[in-house]
């Protein structure tokens, strides 16, 4: 059981999903704190996505993708503002039908996987050890 633990978290993948757990965490944290202290679901989640920008791109950089290469947050911030738009969209088009809490937690799931894709493509991938 224990080989099967470790080999696990050799993979990227997995690696990706265990550390974007804790990373959405912390980000749906910001997202309802905003919520509940009344901003616009617009400014909750462009507020909670810059906060979660700065402290994902470590995490995912060091632990993730073994990059420690600082020049590569320019590109992480443009896979940011991708997820941010779809994630509004998604809100602006729902937020008629159903309770904006759940609506942010329901788009975890597919924002995690366009991210790890463009994360690995175009942020990651050759970025460099530095």
């Amino acid at each position: 059981m224990l080989n099967l633990i470790k080999l696990a978290f050799k993979n990227q993948f997995f690696l990706f999903l265990v550390v974007g757990g804790i990373n959405t965490v912390f980000g749906y944290c910001i997202f309802a704190l905003f919520i509940y202290i009344g901003l616009h679901y617009t400014l909750a989640v462009l507020f909670s996505t810059v906060i979660g920008i700065l402290f994902n791109f470590k995490t995912y950089g060091s632990i993730v993708f073994k990059s420690h290469n600082n020049k590569l947050i320019f590109r992480f911030f443009a896979v940011y503002a991708i997820t941010y738009i779809i994630n509004v969209a998604y809100l602006k088009v729902f937020i008629p039908y159903c309770n904006v809490y759940i609506l942010g937690a329901i788009a975890i799931i597919p924002l995690a996987i366009i991210s790890y894709f463009l994360n690995k493509k175009f942020v990651f991938e050759g970025g460099g050890k530095k």
